[in-house]
């Protein structure tokens, strides 16, 4: 029973920080993947766009619940129910990695963090947040599995079920294809290293696979539009410039954890323009902290790394639409997190073990407070776009939408109000435009 205290908490923990978000209803991005979604509403039409789709794992979950009859329930339930299960694989992931060193507070407390931490609430809270913890669910199945497999010199864990776990991960989502990058990490950290040589062969079916991912992706129609229509966005150099930004924004929802926002308006750079500074010396000085740690083969360094690695492919040279966004984070924080308890466990011999873990245990409660806050923003479209435009006043997007929130409401005059908030921002754009035309028609047809 003692050995399953730290799993029954996480699992408590969780439930009571997210049942508030039961309340939460289909929101912006839902629609188009769920909703208005016809291919994820019948097993045949999910069979029907196998071909040509992509996440085909995660729009197996979408149809499984949307045919369930459960409802939003049902889709409230998975997301928590997986969130849940990564909390507790993180500590076990912890645990492993650190080896009869780490304390039981050094594995425990970033698995705690990473499950109240507010900003988690996008990939859980948010229905379609789901692809990044459905990925993070078999991602961290295949390490443990793999780690597993090395401590027993088992082929079948190391050779075949990790590697099925990480084509699963990559199923649900892209990002999934750091894997084999994670698990040289995880090595390089453990206190029982063998050679580099025995490591890479351990990986071998990890790395192949790898390869064969990034060639079917390529290759594949429905990805390569969607790497195409990326790098129409913004050029690589340029989005790199924007993404020193956008990580030190994403690193900021750590600490102020208040200001979470789902659309945020941050700032794209071109080539040319003056490097962000301040944010760029803080990334430099807090990755070679990360190479160093590992070195010594700390969890802090372990922790930093991670954190960097899991950004890669997000906010590094591919562009996207949206410069950052909280959910980003699910996955990379834990990295932060860790190196933050190593770092508190230190302090326990310091300060004494009571008084530091009082701290933390207050800090938890703290975070779990402002999730279950964050959680309320999205009992209605109208309070997450309020939210929105509250945050980021500058931006069109944030207010046409809050317009369509109040239309669908029938708040015809704040309906109005909003679009033209918009088109003040941004005179040209047309979305905003055409929804108050829309508007207006509605209105004339009424009178």
């Amino acid at each position: 029973m003692k050995r399953l205290s730290p799993l029954l908490l996480l699992a408590g923990v969780v439930t009571v920080v997210y049942l508030d978000s039961f309340r939460g209803v289909f929101q912006f991005d839902d629609y188009n993947v769920i909703v208005d979604n016809g291919g994820v509403h019948t097993w045949g039409a999910w069979l029907a766009g196998l071909p040509r789709g992509i996440r085909p794992l995660l729009k197996f979950t979408y149809t499984l619940n949307w045919t369930s009859g459960l409802g939003l329930f049902g889709f409230h339930l998975v997301n928590v129910g997986l969130h849940t299960a990564n909390a507790i694989m993180l500590f076990f992931l912890a645990s492993r990695i650190g080896g009869p060193s780490v304390s039981r507070f050094a594995a425990l407390l970033p698995a705690f963090l990473f499950a109240v931490h507010p900003v988690q609430t996008e990939a859980v809270t948010y229905i379609s947040g789901r692809s990044v913890s459905l990925m993070t669910f078999l991602y961290l199945g295949g390490i443990l599995v793999y780690l597993r497999g090395r401590e027993r010199g088992s082929r079948i864990l190391q050779y075949a079920i990790s590697p099925v776990l990480f084509l699963l991960a990559a199923a649900s989502k892209e990002v999934a294809l750091t894997l084999p990058f994670a698990l040289v990490l995880c090595d390089a950290v453990r206190r029982e290293r063998t050679g580099w040589k025995e490591t890479l062969r351990a990986q071998a079916v990890h790395w192949g696979l790898l390869l064969a991912l990034a060639v079917f992706f390529l290759a594949h129609a429905g990805y390569g539009r969607l790497i195409e229509s990326c790098f129409e966005i913004r050029g690589a150099s340029a989005n790199l410039l924007t993404q020193i930004h956008g990580i030190g924004y994403l690193l900021s929802r750590l600490v102020m954890p208040h200001a979470l926002n789902i659309d945020p308006d941050l700032p794209v750079f071109s080539v040319g323009s003056p490097v962000p500074l301040p944010e760029a010396l803080l990334l430099a000085a807090l990755l070679g902290a990360g190479i160093i740690g590992l070195k010594n083969r700390s969890l802090a360094g372990f922790g930093i790394l991670w954190f960097f690695l899991h950004l890669v492919p997000t906010n590094s040279f591919i562009p996207r639409l949206d410069v950052a966004n909280d959910r980003q984070l699910y996955l990379a924080s834990w990295g932060l997190f860790l190196a933050m308890a190593a770092g508190a466990d230190h302090l326990r011999e310091k300060l004494g073990a009571r008084r530091v873990t009082a701290v933390a245990a207050i800090l938890v409660i703290a975070l779990g407070v402002l999730t279950v806050y964050r959680n309320s923003v999205y009992r209605s479209e109208v309070a997450l776009w309020e939210d929105s435009a509250r945050k980021s006043p500058g931006k069109a997007r944030a207010w046409n939408n809050l317009g369509y929130a109040y239309r669908q409401e029938g708040r015809i005059r704040d309906a109005e109000a909003a679009y033209l908030r918009a088109l003040q921002v941004d005179p040209g754009y047309a979305l905003a435009r055409g929804n108050l035309r829309g508007l207006k028609a509605i209105s004339d047809s009424v009178r």
